[in-house]
């Protein structure tokens, strides 16, 4: 019981990190019905830029928030700049754009900074001796880990149901035509969504960067469990990115400790395939209605 214990809670430190990184997933599903598939790349890269903050003598703290600041940034330019001028056309167009940034930024990311994995540090606040809670032993980075994810997951929650730009988000990502009808400049909510996903991704980036080093490549198989995160959850609900992360990591763990580590991904799809077969939409998808 004991390890059980302990595979559970390791598992929802890691599950957290994939539910981050899905939430910045369906926040820009949500706004625009596009699946970033460079939301990896564009965590590294920013995860990157933080590691040269912080190579410049920059505080832990002041580079992690600098960073979010210069994603923001990033991702506002992406939605005006390359996806805006394609939103009209088949809807492959902005699939095939996600595809090439996906490489154009793991290129980029690669010249300038080779590909010789680099250790990025974590807050002193993550330092110390391990918390035992309970009869589980977790170590101070898993719980600083845990602790972060929550609160970025709580501040979404309060952007999107107690703030007027919130409400302005939701309304333009659910009907566009209605929401320019009442003053709503939609153009401008669609590029702050695309903003705050990129934040998102970049916080996941430099959360899980001190556990696994800097490279190029550090993203591509976190992506991977983060669609399916998203996917398992819904992608049209933010809850349910985080319920799917979240349950994605504690059977990725148990399957890997009481079955065999070789197929812990495995039966984490597994149980994705079983969920979609008896909801399409995913546990927390909207079934939607069409009059014929």
């Amino acid at each position: 019981m004991e390890e059980f214990i302990q595979q559970v809670a390791t598992g929802l430190s890691t599950g957290s990190l994939y539910a981050i990184l899905a939430l910045a997933l369906v926040l820009i599903y949500r706004s625009t019905g596009i699946v970033n598939f460079a939301q990896g790349e564009m965590a590294m890269f920013t995860t990157f830029i933080a590691w040269s903050f912080i190579n410049w003598e920059l505080h832990f703290w002041i580079a992690f928030f600098l960073t979010l600041l210069v994603a923001g940034i990033f991702g506002a330019l992406i939605e005006i700049v390359v996806i805006r001028p394609v939103e009209r056309g088949p809807i492959l167009n902005p699939v095939i754009i996600t595809l090439g940034m996906f490489t154009m930024l793991n290129s980029i990311a690669l010249r300038i900074w080779q590909g010789q994995p680099k250790s990025f540090p974590s807050p002193a606040v993550f330092d110390g001796a391990p918390l035992k809670l309970g009869p589980a032993v977790i170590s101070r980075p898993n719980i600083g880990v845990f602790c972060m994810s929550i609160l970025i997951m709580i501040a979404i929650y309060l952007l999107f149901n107690r703030t007027k730009v919130g409400l302005a988000m939701r309304a333009a990502a659910q009907n566009r035509i209605a929401s320019q009808l009442v003053g709503i400049r939609v153009g401008r909510m669609l590029a702050l969504g695309w903003a705050l996903s990129a934040m998102v991704g970049a916080a996941a980036g430099m959360l899980l960067a001190p556990t696994i080093f800097l490279s190029p490549s550090m993203m591509m198989g976190v992506l991977l469990f983060a669609f399916a995160a998203a996917v398992l959850g819904g992608l049209d609900s933010p809850v349910g990115a985080i319920v799917g992360g979240l349950v994605l990591g504690v059977v990725q763990n148990l399957a890997g400790t009481y079955i065999d580590s070789k197929i812990d991904i495995t039966v984490a799809f597994l149980v994705i395939i079983a969920v979609l077969l008896v909801r399409p939409k995913g546990l927390f998808g909207k079934q939607t209605m069409e009059r014929v």
